[in-house]
């Protein structure tokens, strides 16, 4: 286990609450990869706090299955299987539809432009040496994609139920980008949804979602098996 920039916990906040924030950073941006224990005395010695900050806030992300606890109590970061990729993306498709329908006929000009900035900087950050950054990079962008379109929808449960979606979604996906940043290929798709909506076109918008989402799941699931069949 290694934190690759640790710093201190700053004392005015809560330290349960930053210690929650720094740990889940790591875990979804990819520093504690899939399936790494988590100890705690070698967490607190890093981030400079008592191990009581540390238990609550992996009790907080095991509650958020963030972090799992493995057959012998330690505590792991979790790690998807093909299932769990096949589940997650069937409910996000689900989500996704009633927000790219909302879209078409609620999105202002503001949120529009807000959609094509996403796909511009994915398409800026793709160019860009493959990396952990990058991946991470592309990771956020893709979310910031999805989500500008579901705050169209103007319904506040539908972003909510996706943002606690998104994060699984994200550490899934960070299991296998790092190893493949084609796994990301994303900029075509999106734009395909994006010109949709422009047109608001809620058949043609579903069919795009629906097309990017499944060779989302198709090219995550194949990067799992391949990385389970190295494993071997």
């Amino acid at each position: 286990m290694v934190l690759s920039s640790p710093r201190p916990i700053q004392r005015p906040q809560s330290l349960r609450e930053q210690t929650y924030q720094v740990l889940r950073s790591a875990i979804l941006s990819g520093e504690f990869l899939a399936g790494s224990r988590l100890v705690e005395t070698q967490i607190a010695e890093k981030l400079q706090v008592s191990r009581t900050p540390i238990r609550e806030a992996l009790q907080q992300l095991q509650q958020e299955q963030l972090v799992v606890a493995d057959e012998n109590g330690s505590l792991r970061v979790v790690s998807f299987s093909t299932a769990d990729a096949e589940n997650l993306y069937r409910c996000r498709l689900v989500l996704e539809k009633e927000s790219v329908i909302e879209a078409c006929t609620k999105a202002s000009a503001e949120q529009l432009d807000k959609i094509e900035l996403a796909i511009q900087m994915a398409e800026k950050a793709i160019i860009q040496e493959t990396n952990q950054l990058t991946s991470y990079q592309l990771l956020h962008i893709d979310y910031q994609f999805h989500r500008a379109i579901a705050e169209c929808s103007g319904n506040p449960w539908l972003t909510l139920l996706l943002d606690q979606l998104f994060d699984k979604m994200a550490l899934l996906r960070m299991q296998t980008v790092q190893q493949n940043l084609k796994v990301m290929e994303i900029r075509t798709e999106h734009r395909e949804i994006y010109e949709a909506i422009m047109e608001r076109n809620p058949e043609k918008a579903l069919e795009a979602l629906s097309t990017h989402l499944l060779s989302s799941q198709a090219r995550v699931i194949r990067e799992i098996e391949q990385l389970k069949s190295q494993q071997k």
